[in-house]
């Protein structure tokens, strides 16, 4: 985004970023400005990419997920056609909901949800298919903070 952004803009994403599901009308009375430039306005940051997404949380324990891993990836094979397979690979695993490439001693770190134990094992049997050099987990056993929202006072400003 090269035009930075506005407080009303800050205002706009803050909500937005609390609650998706917000009406215009709703972010526009709280914002103190009309339903039409609001839209306008979040039309704008949805077109410039500010706004990539909305989407709803799911509570992962009530889904049968309740175990979160990250994987640590090393392997020794640095070349497009083993990262072109490996993205395929993870891009086809439902329990995958992230995956970094790093730099430093480890490769790629993926966080994944599981059911259990047992639903593990079958996640890192599918990951092994990439033909990986060192595979290293760590179990979530304790969430202390975790959000969505991104912190918007780092925008550049208007």
């Amino acid at each position: 985004m090269t035009e930075g952004l506005s407080k009303l803009d800050r205002a706009i994403l803050e909500l937005l970023q609390a609650d998706a599901t917000l009406s215009v009308g709703d972010i526009a009375e709280r914002v103190g400005m009309s339903k039409s430039a609001c839209w306008r306005r979040i039309h704008r940051l949805e077109d410039e990419g500010v706004i990539c997404d909305r989407v709803t949380l799911l509570d992962q324990q009530k889904l049968n997920l309740p175990l979160t891993v990250y994987i640590s990836i090393r392997t020794n094979q640095h070349n497009d056609q083993w990262a072109a397979r490996f993205g395929e690979l993870v891009q086809g695993v439902a329990e995958i909901l992230e995956v970094h490439r790093m730099s430093g001693d480890l490769d790629y770190l993926i966080k994944a949800v599981v059911t259990d134990m047992p639903g593990y094992d079958r996640l890192y049997k599918e990951l092994i298919k990439a033909d990986l050099f060192d595979v290293s987990s760590s179990f979530v056993m304790e969430t202390m903070k975790q959000t969505t929202r991104l912190p918007l006072n780092h925008a550049l400003s208007k």
